[in-house]
């Protein structure tokens, strides 16, 4: 018994089962009248779907290869082509080689091409772009390489904290979250597999100007020394707290409060957004030393030049200024 066509002003999308039966029937050499007749199709619907969604190798139809390709035709249908702009494609691919993020790219844009504009999803799609990855994979660029963009999570349980003399974030005064006071500190220690070296890195949360320094080992002693030697020289003022997450490295955190007159506080276990500005900051040290790398065989002289780099990068943060500019203009003469 016919099935009865469905109204001309309304089209549904063929379905998986739908194929399956005009593969069996056209394998059966049965007319595409008849085809649409027995599923309840229109006869133009039954051809237009041989002709588009067969295999172009054999020149057959194949139900299941027809319903990938059409699925894949309709999640592009509708997609504009992104960055078709030269001066937008050029730009933005250069400061991709430079390890600038697509929102930094997208604030930029307009300070550097007044009449230009796009926004950093624009990018990341264009980036993510099947057809340009095909060309040239821009993923390599990012932070976080991913064939997909993955949305961020944590699995891990608490577990109790060893360190001594510990001060939990919730107790740190609520003035120091809305960065208006500077010599307030986030530190971490970065490290990799391929080597028993390490670099502390140290961001001021207002500025967010970085520090780097190579440890030999990643030790508490080490670490502590590290913070130590790299804010004795600075002013009071701008040392007045460090922020650290519970991890082995920071059992001697008091020794760096007596030499610095700093106060320490330790975020939530396994919460390390609790200090993001110093996590975000190694994330942008990943770009130049990325995960395997050796960090025995990096001099001294080359941590300096990352760390010049990056405090020289425009952040969106600070309205698109530099951590230096913000750091000389604001923050190193705040009392």
């Amino acid at each position: 018994m016919c099935m009865k066509v469905n109204n001309k002003n309304k089209y549904n999308q063929l379905t998986s089962e739908e194929r399956d039966k005009i593969a069996i029937l056209r394998a059966e050499g049965k007319s595409l009248t008849l085809i649409a007749n027995m599923i309840g199709r229109n006869k133009s619907t039954i051809s237009r779907e041989l002709r588009r969604n067969r295999t172009p190798v054999y020149d057959v139809y194949l139900s299941h290869k027809a319903h990938e390709r059409a699925i894949t035709r309709k999640q592009s249908a509708g997609k504009r082509l992104r960055l078709k702009n030269n001066i937008i494609r050029k730009y933005v691919t250069s400061k991709l080689e430079m390890k600038w993020s697509p929102e930094l790219i997208a604030g930029t844009l307009p300070l550097d091409h007044p009449r230009l504009f796009i926004s950093h999803e624009a990018i990341y799609q264009y980036i993510y772009d099947k057809q340009i990855r095909k060309q040239r994979d821009l993923t390599i660029h990012l932070v976080i390489n991913h064939k997909k963009r993955f949305a961020k999570g944590h699995s891990r349980k608490h577990r109790k904290s060893h360190i001594p003399y510990r001060i939990p974030i919730n107790e740190r005064p609520k003035y120091i979250e809305k960065r208006t006071q500077p010599g307030h500190w986030e530190a971490d220690c970065m490290v990799s597999r391929q080597s028993k070296s390490a670099i502390a890195v140290m961001v001021e949360r207002k500025s967010r100007i970085i520090y780097l320094e190579k440890l030999l080992r990643k030790t508490s002693h080490l670490f502590s020394q590290a913070i130590s030697s790299r804010l004795i020289d600075s002013p009071k003022h701008l040392r007045r707290t460090i922020t650290y997450d519970s991890g082995s490295e920071n059992v001697d955190h008091y020794k760096t409060n007596k030499q610095l007159e700093t106060k320490s506080y330790f975020c939530n276990p396994y919460h390390s957004w609790e200090k993001g500005s110093v996590e975000n900051s190694i994330g942008l040290v990943r770009r130049f030393l990325p995960k395997k790398t050796d960090f025995a065989k990096l001099s001294s002289q080359e941590i300096a030049c990352i760390e010049y780099h990056l405090n020289t990068r425009p952040r969106k943060c600070l309205n698109y200024k530099t951590q230096l500019e913000v750091f000389n203009s604001r923050v190193a003469l705040a009392r």
